[in-house]
């Protein structure tokens, strides 16, 4: 297999966009990554997106944003995996271009979560769960990541509050990123005090869902070399899954999945978790965030939540991560998520970052999640 590189990025803002449509924000993104790699043409697009039948009505995306972006008649298809879409459709295009069948592969994560507002959304999106013994007994993300939390602070014997660290990185991280849904500051002291959501989940803990598009371009890293000044090697990649529901695994404090993805992404890099300079996760609760850090080899059984305390997180720490925001503040695109993750990392990696920027970052770790850690799709970037 050849190695693959990713030679163009681009991205919308994160947000409420009630002026464009699906369609709309998808091509802004593919046309941003054309524009960065210099390149018109590609032989395939792979489009990442979770809920478009259920929010926006829309079903064949490859066919619908091939034809928008003047691409029709390439080879195109969608990928899902619920808020692990993004990541699938790196996926799909990182296997593409590694096996020679595609020279160059247009990657594109897209979610109009706006399209659907109130209970409808939320009924939407449950469409990733369990129908038959989740969703149908009223259980929704939100309920079971509050079940997965109430467990992980009886366990430990922890209080609310050894998560708040987790939430002020993100959000002091998304103050600085233009492209961030939430660019305020939480204060210590304030996450406690937050509305709850489903208790002990309330607003400071969990990211908010929203409208966006992310896109990157790959070739083999060999092509690369000359079509770009900074090409970011994708030097590992691996998909895992777990249990479905939540209730059916065998210990729902340990991220099987995560930790699965992660390590075979370490193998196939040929690096180990200690590398690694910066992690963007799938921090869609907090509890999500220290069971991740957990499960990836960053931090001991029920002590994930110590490096969010100790500052062990921020920019300037041990390991950087949610270095724009992630989904808490950037906002949680669903289906665009993991290519967003895929941006900001390559814009970390190319010493692009600006305000956000991890100083000698050269090997980043990135990792989608669909659920609960149902699905984990973890890629290791590394410059070239």
């Amino acid at each position: 297999m050849r190695d693959v590189a990713i030679i163009g990025v681009g991205r919308t803002p994160v947000g409420e966009h009630w002026d464009k449509s699906l369609r709309m924000l998808a091509s802004e993104a593919i046309l941003a990554a054309q524009d960065n790699a210099g390149l018109e043409n590609v032989d395939a697009l792979y489009v990442g997106n979770a809920y478009g039948a259920s929010y926006s009505s829309q079903q064949q995306l490859g066919s619908l944003l091939a034809d928008y972006v003047g691409l029709s008649g390439v080879e195109a298809f969608t990928v899902e995996a619920g808020d692990a879409s993004g990541a699938a459709a790196l996926r799909a295009g990182y296997l593409a271009v590694a096996s020679g069948d595609v020279e160059t592969a247009l990657v594109v994560g897209v979610e109009k979560s706006t399209d659907t507002v109130g209970s409808a959304r939320i009924t939407a999106r449950n469409v990733s769960l369990d129908a038959d013994f989740e969703s149908a007994q009223g259980a929704t993300l939100t309920a079971l990541a509050a079940m997965l939390m109430r467990r992980y602070l009886h366990e430990y014997n922890l209080k609310l509050d050894v998560f708040e660290g987790f939430s002020i990185n993100a959000h002091a991280n998304g103050g600085r990123n233009e492209f961030a849904m939430y660019r305020n500051s939480i204060k210590p002291g304030r996450f406690v005090t937050a509305p709850m959501v489903a208790e002990p989940v309330n607003l400071f803990d969990m990211a908010p869902d929203a409208d966006g598009a992310a896109a990157v371009i790959l070739t083999s890293a060999e092509r690369a070399e000359d079509m770009v000044p900074h090409p970011i090697r994708i030097a590992g990649s691996a998909v895992a899954t777990d249990t479905l529901a939540l209730h059916d695994r065998a210990d729902m404090l340990f991220l099987r999945a995560a930790h699965l993805s992660a390590h075979k992404a370490y193998a196939r890099a040929g690096i180990r978790s200690s590398d690694v300079h910066l992690f963007e996760l799938h921090d869609s609760f907090t509890v999500i965030s220290a069971l991740t850090l957990e499960a990836t080899g960053f931090a001991e059984r029920g002590e994930g939540w110590k490096m969010a305390q100790a500052g062990l997180i921020g920019l300037n720490g041990k390991l950087p991560i949610s270095t724009f925001g992630g989904l808490k503040a950037r906002g949680n695109p669903a289906g665009a998520t993991g290519v967003y993750q895929a941006v900001e990392a390559t814009l970390q990696l190319r010493g692009a970052a600006g305000a956000n920027q991890v100083d000698g970052a050269r090997i980043a770790l990135i990792q989608n999640l669909g659920g609960l850690g149902s699905t984990a799709i973890a890629h290791v970037l590394q410059v070239q």
